[in-house]
C-alpha cells in the first residue's frame, strides 16, 4: 500500500489517482491537517467521557435532566437565525451520495436532500472520494450520470438544497493517520466538503450546510461549534455562516437538547428526531437494565410512550428557541404491487400526521416515491405557513425523565427475533461488501435499523428473557436460529446471489457482536475492518 505524506502531519495509505488529485488538492489536505491537529486531541477525550458516562448506567444509573446549566434553560433567549433556503424544510429525503442517488434525490418532488456519508454509506475509499466529488459536481449544476442503458440522469431546474450528513465523533478514517493513529471520519468528510463548496454554495444563494449524528452531550456539540467557527475564522466568513441540524438520536442526549441548542446556538438551526438510532441508543445506553428490554422491533413505534414524549419534547425546546423541530424517517418502500404498496402509503401517511398534528417542521423519507403522500400532509397541516415555530405547545404537561425512560409494552416472538437476524446479516453482509442502504422486505435499512436487530437480541440472551411461545433466548438458541436463518437468506436470494456474497462472514460477525459479554458499541467499527 502507497503511504503519501501530503502535510507534515497526515499520511495517506492509499494511492492518488485523478479523483484524488481533484479532491485531496494541496489547499484542502492543509485544511485537513489544521483540523485534525487542533481538534483530534479533545475529540478523543469526548469519547473517552462517553465511556465513563456509560459504565455509570451499566452501574445502575439513569439518563437524567442535570441542573449544571440551569440558568441558560430558564432564560429567554433564540438561535443566531435560519437562512432563506432551509426555512422550508417540510418533506427531505436521505440516501448515500452515489452520483445516481444524489441526481434522483436532488431532482425529488422534496425540500432538502441529506446526502449522507454516515449510516447510509458504507465509508469505503473509493466511495469516499466519489461522493465527495458528486457532491461538488452538484453544487456546480455539472453533475450527470449514464447508466448501462444508455439512460441519462441530469439535474433539472430548482434542485432540493443539500444539506451534508458527516460521519459521527467514533468513527475512524483508516486510510489517513495523525501521529499513528487513524484521523476522525467526521473530520474527514467536514473538512473536504466546506473547502470545496463553501464559496459556491454562498455565491448561489445557499451555504455550507451539515446534519450532525450521534451526539451524546452538549460538550460534543459546542465541540462542532469550536470546529466551525475556526472554518468560518480560516476563510474569512461571518460568523453563523455554517449551519447544521443535529439529529437528536441517543439516550442522554435527549436530556440536554436546551444545552445542545445552547452550545451550537451560533450555527444550529434545528434538531431531528433520528427515531431508529434513537431506539437503538435506549438498548445500548439501557443494556444493563433488565426492566427496560424492548420488545420486538416491529413493535416499538412512535407511539409507544417513551418516543411520544422524546417527540414532543424535542419540539417544545426547539420552538422555544425559534430552532426547527424535524420528524423522523419513514423508511417504506413503495411496491409494485397495488394493495402492498396502498397499505405502505397508509402506514406513512398516518405516521406523518401524527408528526405534523404534533408539531414538526418536516419530515423525513429514504424514497422518493413517498414524498407526494408526505408532503400533501404536511401541506395540509401547514397551509400559508413555511414551517410550525408558532406551535409551541406550552399547554403540555412537563415531560418527566420517568416518561423518557418508561418500558415499552409488546410481544417478543420467535418470528421476530428470526426477522431481527435476517435483517441484520443481510444488512451487515450488504456494509462489509461496500454497500450502506439496503431495501430488505419493503424496507430501507441502513446501519441504525440493523443495529436495533443485533443488540435486541444481544439484550434477550442478557436477561434471559423468554420469547411469547416460552422458550428461552440463549447463546446456543440463537446460534441455531442464526444457522437456520442463513439457509432461509440462501432460499430466498438463490445460490448464485448467496454463493457470490459474504454472507458467511457477516454471520460470523453477527454471532460475534451478539454473544460476546460486553456489547459491541457500533456493528460499524468492528465491520469496517472487512471494508476494503
Amino acid at each position: 500500500m502507497t503511504q503519501q505524506t501530503l502535510s507534515e502531519e497526515l499520511t495517506f495509505n492509499q494511492s492518488f489517482g485523478k479523483d484524488e488529485q481533484q479532491i485531496l488538492t494541496e489547499g484542502a489536505v492543509q485544511f485537513l491537517s489544521e483540523l485534525v491537529a487542533r481538534f483530534t486531541p479533545k475529540r478523543n477525550a469526548l469519547l473517552a467521557e462517553r465511556a465513563l458516562k456509560q459504565r455509570d448506567f451499566d452501574a445502575g444509573m439513569l439518563p437524567y435532566f442535570s441542573s449544571e446549566m440551569d440558568s441558560i434553560k430558564s432564560k429567554e433567549w433564540k438561535i443566531r437565525g435560519i437562512p432563506d433556503d432551509l426555512r422550508d424544510r417540510r418533506v427531505e429525503i436521505t440516501g448515500p451520495v452515489d452520483r445516481k442517488m444524489v441526481i434522483n434525490a436532488l431532482n425529488a418532488n422534496v425540500n432538502v436532500f441529506m446526502a449522507d456519508f454516515e449510516d447510509s454509506l458504507a465509508p469505503g475509499w473509493d466511495k469516499l472520494i466519489s461522493g465527495q466529488m458528486n457532491l461538488r459536481d452538484a453544487i456546480r449544476g455539472t453533475i450527470s450520470y449514464t447508466n448501462d442503458a444508455g439512460k441519462i440522469y441530469q439535474l433539472k431546474p430548482n434542485p432540493a438544497v443539500l444539506v451534508c450528513r458527516v460521519r459521527g465523533l467514533h468513527l475512524p478514517e483508516k486510510h489517513v493517520t495523525w501521529r499513528n493513529e487513524a484521523i476522525p471520519g467526521s473530520l474527514f468528510d467536514f473538512a473536504l466538503y466546506f473547502y470545496h463548496n463553501a464559496e459556491a454554495l454562498l455565491a448561489k444563494g445557499s451555504g455550507p450546510y451539515f446534519y450532525l449524528p450521534k451526539t451524546q452531550s452538549w460538550k460534543e456539540a459546542a465541540w462542532w461549534s469550536e470546529v466551525f467557527s475556526y472554518a468560518e475564522d480560516r476563510f474569512h466568513l461571518p460568523r453563523g455562516t455554517i449551519k447544521a441540524t443535529l439529529l437528536i438520536e441517543t439516550l442522554p442526549a435527549v436530556f440536554q437538547m436546551d444545552e445542545i441548542l445552547w452550545s451550537l446556538r451560533d450555527h444550529i438551526v434545528g434538531l431531528n428526531c433520528g427515531r431508529w438510532d434513537y431506539i437503538f441508543s435506549y438498548i445500548k445506553t439501557l443494556k444493563q437494565h433488565p426492566d427496560r428490554v424492548l420488545p420486538d422491533r416491529q413493535s416499538v413505534t412512535m407511539d409507544k410512550g417513551f418516543l411520544d414524549a422524546y417527540s414532543r419534547l424535542l419540539i417544545k425546546t426547539c420552538h422555544r428557541r425559534g430552532a426547527f423541530a424535524m420528524g423522523g424517517m419513514a423508511a417504506f418502500i413503495p411496491s409494485k404491487d397495488s394493495e402492498r404498496n396502498q397499505w405502505v402509503l397508509d402506514k406513512v401517511r398516518a405516521d406523518k400526521e401524527r408528526e405534523a398534528s404534533n408539531g414538526h417542521d418536516g419530515t423525513w423519507i429514504a424514497h422518493p416515491g413517498l414524498a407526494d403522500t408526505v408532503r400533501e400532509v404536511f401541506d395540509r397541516t401547514l397551509g400559508e405557513r413555511q414551517n410550525q415555530l408558532d406551535v409551541l405547545r406550552e399547554a403540555d404537561s412537563p415531560i418527566t425523565a420517568e416518561m423518557l425512560l418508561a418500558p415499552c409494552q409488546g410481544e417478543r416472538t420467535e418470528a421476530g427475533m428470526r426477522a431481527n437476524i435476517r435483517v441484520a446479516v443481510q444488512y451487515i453482509e450488504a456494509w462489509i461488501s461496500g454497500n450502506g442502504c439496503v431495501p430488505i422486505y419493503g424496507l430501507m435499512e441502513d446501519a441504525a435499523t440493523a443495529e436495533i436487530s443485533r443488540t435486541s437480541i444481544w439484550q434477550w440472551i442478557r436477561h434471559e428473557k423468554t420469547l411469547s411461545n416460552g422458550e428461552q433466548v440463549t447463546e446456543a438458541r440463537f446460534r441455531t436460529m442464526l444457522a437456520e436463518e442463513l439457509l432461509v437468506i440462501q432460499e430466498e436470494l438463490g445460490d448464485q446471489h448467496f454463493s457470490q456474497g459474504r454472507f458467511d462472514e457477516a454471520a460470523r460477525l453477527m454471532e460475534r457482536i451478539t454473544t460476546e459479554p460486553e456489547l459491541v458499541e457500533f456493528l460499524t467499527l468492528p465491520g469496517y475492518r472487512l471494508l476494503a
